[in-house]
C-alpha cells in the first residue's frame, strides 16, 4: 500500500468517525501526537495501535515532541519530568563527559517511555545555536551557544534515543537560534552574513548530517533567499541543507499550519513539496486542513520513498535498561546544576 508524503496530527483522545475515514482513504506516512491526544498509558497505546491499523502498517511511524523542559507532551502523573537541554550544557561546563552522560541518560529514559506506548520517533535533538537578542522560543531548549558543543551534546542525545529503539528527528535545520520571532506566530528573518551562518548555525548541523530525519526551520535567511523561509526555499534546501550541511536523510517540514508560512494550507503544502521537502508535517488536528494537505501531497515515491525507507530501517531494537538506576543517576547529575 502506498503512503502519501505527509504526517498528520489528530484532534483528541480518540479518533472520530471522520478521522478514521480520512486516514483510511489518504494513508498518511505517519502520525504525530500532542498533549490533547494524551491521557493515560493505556489510552495512548490503544490510539497508536488504531492509527497503525487504519493505514495497514504495523511499522507506521508515530512521532512526538518529547524533549524535556518546556517541550514535553508526556508528563505527570503518568510520566516523569525531564530536564531542558540547557542542563546538559551546564553540566558540560563542569565536565564535558558529565554533559554527554546526562544527555544520553535523559534521552534513553525518554525512549523507554515512548516505546512502552508504541511511539517510535522523537522530534529531538536540537542543533539550534541561540544568540543574544533571539526570541525565547528556543531559549533553554538549546544545548549551548557554540556549534561544536551543541553538535556533540546533540549526538549524545541521539545515542540515547537510538539505544532505546527510537528514531531521532534533527531540528530545526538549518538553524532557528538567531530567529527574533516565534515562527508559530510570525515569520522570522535572519540578516546575518553567509559567512557567519556557515561558521555558527550551519556548522552545528554538519556533524549530525548522518541522522535519518530532520525538520526544517520556518526562518528566512536573507543572505541566501530574501523571500522564502528555509521550509519553502528550494535554494536553501538544495544549497545549504543538502549541500553545505550534507544532510541526505528524510527532510520533513515544520508544521505547515504555523503562522510563519503565507497563503492557504493548500498553497503552503504545494510550496513545501516544490521546494524539495520529502514530507509535509501537519499538527493541529483540524480535519479541513488535513484534507487540504492530503489533496496537495503526492504519493511517496522515488528518492523521497528511499529516504523514508532508509530512515525506518535504521531503527534498532531497544537495549536493556535499568530504569530506576538510570533515573537515579540522571537526578544526581541534575542536582549538580539546579534549575536552568
Amino acid at each position: 500500500m502506498s503512503s502519501r508524503a505527509f504526517i498528520t496530527g489528530i484532534s483528541g483522545l480518540e479518533l472520530s468517525a471522520d478521522e478514521r475515514a480520512f486516514i483510511r482513504a489518504e494513508l498518511p506516512w505517519g502520525f504525530i501526537l500532542f498533549k490533547r491526544n494524551i491521557e493515560t498509558p493505556a489510552q495512548v497505546a490503544s490510539l497508536v495501535g488504531e492509527l497503525r491499523n487504519l493505514v495497514g502498517n504495523a511499522d507506521a511511524p508515530v512521532l512526538i515532541d518529547q524533549e524535556g523542559g518546556r517541550v514535553q507532551r508526556l508528563g505527570p502523573p503518568h510520566w516523569p519530568v525531564y530536564p531542558p537541554g540547557a542542563v546538559f550544557g551546564a553540566l558540560y561546563d563542569i565536565d564535558p563527559q558529565l554533559g554527554f552522560k546526562a544527555a544520553r541518560l535523559s534521552s534513553r529514559l525518554i525512549a523507554a517511555d515512548l516505546i512502552d506506548l508504541g511511539i517510535t520517533v522523537d522530534c529531538l535533538p536540537l542543533a539550534d545555536v541561540p544568540v543574544a537578542g533571539a526570541d525565547a522560543v528556543i531559549g533553554n531548549r538549546a544545548y549551548g551557544t557554540e556549534p561544536g558543543r551543541v553538535a556533540a551534546i546533540a549526538r549524545a542525545v541521539t545515542e540515547g534515543l537510538e539505544q532505546g529503539g527510537v528514531l531521532p528527528v534533527l531540528k530545526h535545520i538549518p538553524g532557528h537560534g538567531r530567529a527574533t520571532a516565534d515562527s508559530h506566530f510570525r515569520l522570522p528573518t535572519v540578516d546575518s552574513t553567509r559567512e557567519e551562518l556557515d561558521r555558527t548555525d550551519f556548522a552545528a548541523f554538519q556533524p549530525l548530517a548522518d541522522l535519518p530525519m530532520a525538520m526544517t526551520a520556518h526562518v528566512v535567511f536573507s543572505a541566501l533567499d530574501p523571500v522564502h523561509p528555509a521550509t519553502t526555499s528550494a535554494t536553501i534546501i538544495r544549497q545549504v541543507i543538502r549541500g553545505v550541511i550534507g544532510f541526505q536523510g528524510l527532510l520533513m517540514s515544520d508544521d505547515v499550519s504555523m503562522n510563519a508560512l503565507a497563503g492557504s494550507i493548500a498553497e503552503r503544502t504545494r510550496a513545501i513539496v516544490n521546494a524539495g521537502c520529502d514530507m509535509v508535517l501537519h499538527c493541529n488536528g483540524k480535519l479541513d486542513e488535513m484534507r487540504d494537505v492530503a489533496a496537495e501531497t503526492p504519493e511517496l515515491t522515488g528518492e523521497a520513498l528511499n529516504r523514508a525507507n532508509r530512515a525506518l530501517a535504521s531503527r534498532k531494537a531497544p537495549l536493556p535498561l535499568d530504569r530506576q538506576a538510570a533515573r537515579a543517576e540522571l537526578d544526581a547529575l541534575m542536582d549538580r546544576v539546579g534549575t536552568v
